[in-house]
């Protein structure tokens, strides 16, 4: 009973979602937006049997492992362009 509880709630779920990562790496191609394991964001270049090449800048290239890649980039993400708010003075009472 503990051995079926633990495989819904543990062993099913990370194993459906190896499942979709493997399939994502595998339908890797040319000019896809991808984020690595490092936050790295790039443009596949290149690709060989489990090396990528990412662009992430003009005359910039990366060669990376295939599964360093986590996943791909999303159209709407960009980089927060907000600075941190400098603290606030705090009075001594």
């Amino acid at each position: 009973m503990i051995f079926a509880v633990f495989y819904l709630l543990v062993i099913r779920p990370q194993s459906k979602k190896a499942k979709q990562l493997q399939h994502m790496l595998a339908e890797l191609k040319k000019g896809d937006d991808v984020v690595t394991q490092g936050g790295i964001i790039g443009r596949i270049t290149g690709i060989k049997d489990d090396e990528v090449t990412l662009q992430v800048q003009e005359g910039v290239r990366l060669r990376i492992l295939r599964s360093a890649i986590t996943g791909p980039r999303k159209q709407g993400e960009k980089a927060s362009e907000k600075t941190p708010e400098a603290p606030k003075d705090v009075k001594a009472s």
